[in-house]
């Protein structure tokens, strides 16, 4: 296995790694030292944080510096600002926040103080999936060191910088992911996403400048600071830099979140970080990150693991949650349990979604069951154009739709096979076409 090198990981295997005191001993809070004592401006925090090229992790692949300029001048837009720390973590097959939470906490609130500081944010909100209980107690205790030790609160450091870093529960709602729909639920309401424009930046928390950050984002921060853009440029292609946290699960044999460059191919992946496909079995398919970007025949693991290669591909990096299925499992079946996901999460404002979402797994329940009809296979496909892209508020009609798309045009065969025996052949093997396409992997 090639080595990379690695930093986001490097202190969450000692012991209280989660404690002041080791992050300390470990250039823990370095970072903000440098930038509010050696006379960094705003302006030249966010310049470099675009200079490094670092892009969000959350999802979307936003660039971060540039998401930072966006805040208004305050002397032209002297109203209050905010920044919203992203720890819903609901994409399914994700976990990665999760471990950064939980082992290294203290490296979050850095992250959160330098992007405070960078954009003259005086508040800022923790808003973390109602689950992640040891997270939450994490971050909780690690702000209160931090507080008593004069890291956040009043005159941080003994300069003029002050920053308040609240927590908050969620409710276990995938849509609170979404940032608008984060943001109401921060203010008390459902959290239902917002029409855009206007955009956070402008119109945000209570109608203040906002802005969304994840967590994984923000803790690259403090190394970007500490580093310089020309170290973090050097990992990783040149329009995805840095490292990313892969969290493998599924059919391996060594499940877990592995930190690699960006960039690397998804089989090194599978084979050198989580020991290949489990049980001496062939890889059948796989979804890059996360459920809603959609299943992947298996012939198609030589992909990079960056924004532009899988989007070539018509895919997504995602969360980079990356979820392996053998050469044993039903992709109608994995469908199944997506459509069914995403129909219950859907908050029902805009009825393409709404509506769409129940549909597709009404229809993927349906073949599955040895009920479904040849038509029902692009019938799929039409209620999916219908849905996405951009039709809805949010994008969760898209993360329905993708892996719609995705399985019709990957395993179609699968889908006819099931119609066709009136059966998932998986589970009644003695009805099979001997050495069909699907069974194949094709």
């Amino acid at each position: 296995m090639i080595q990379h090198e690695t930093y986001l990981l490097d202190r969450c295997g000692l012991p209280g790694s989660h404690t002041l005191a080791v992050y300390q001993a470990h250039d823990g809070y370095k970072a903000l030292e440098k930038v509010l004592k050696e006379g960094h401006s705003p302006e030249q925090v966010v310049d470099m944080v675009k200079a490094s090229g670092l892009r969000g992790r959350g999802g979307a692949g936003f660039p971060t510096g540039l998401k930072w300029s966006f805040m208004p001048d305050p002397k032209k837009d002297p109203r209050e600002r905010y920044l919203a720390v992203n720890a819903d973590e609901s994409e399914p097959g994700t976990c990665k926040d999760r471990v950064l939470m939980e082992k290294d906490p203290h490296g979050l609130v850095e992250g959160i103080l330098i992007a405070c500081y960078a954009m003259r944010v005086a508040t800022a909100y923790v808003y973390v999936r109602g689950e992640y209980r040891l997270p939450y107690d994490r971050v909780a205790a690690a702000l209160q060191e931090a507080r008593q030790a004069g890291l956040v609160g009043k005159k941080i450091l003994g300069t003029d910088f002050s920053c308040e870093i609240h927590m908050h529960k969620g409710a276990g709602a995938y849509i609170c992911g979404e940032e608008t729909g984060l943001m109401e639920s921060l203010e008390g309401r459902r959290g239902h996403p917002r029409p855009k424009p206007p955009f956070p930046a402008g119109f945000g928390l209570w109608g203040q400048p906002t802005t969304v950050n994840n967590v994984e984002t923000l803790q690259n921060v403090p190394f970007i600071i500490n580093r310089g853009a020309t170290w973090f440029k050097g990992m990783g292609p040149e329009r995805s830099p840095g490292n990313i946290l892969i969290g493998i699960s599924g059919h391996v044999e060594r499940p877990g979140v592995y930190e690699v460059p960006l960039g690397i191919a998804a089989r090194e992946v599978v084979d050198d970080y989580a020991g290949g496909v489990w049980k001496g079995r062939q890889l059948k398919a796989w979804i890059p990150g996360g459920s809603s970007t959609g299943l992947m025949p298996g012939s198609m693991i030589g992909l990079a693991m960056d924004h532009e290669s899988l989007k070539e591909a018509g895919s997504m990096l995602g969360t980079g949650a990356m979820i392996i299925f053998d050469d044993q499992s039903c992709t109608v079946r994995a469908m199944e349990v997506i459509s069914r996901f995403y129909e219950h999460e859907s908050c029902g404002q805009c009825s393409q979604c709404r509506e769409g979402t129940e549909w597709l797994h009404q229809i993927f329940a349906r073949i599955e069951r040895g009920e479904g009809r040849m038509e029902d296979i692009d019938l799929l496909s039409s209620l999916a154009g219908g849905m996405a892209p951009g039709k809805t508020i949010c994008a969760l009609a898209d993360a329905a739709a993708i892996p719609t798309h995705a399985i019709v045009r990957h395993f179609r065969d699968e889908l006819e096979e099931h119609v066709r025996l009136g059966c998932c052949p998986l589970a009644n093997p003695s009805k099979r076409t001997p050495h069909s396409k699907v069974e194949a992997g094709a």
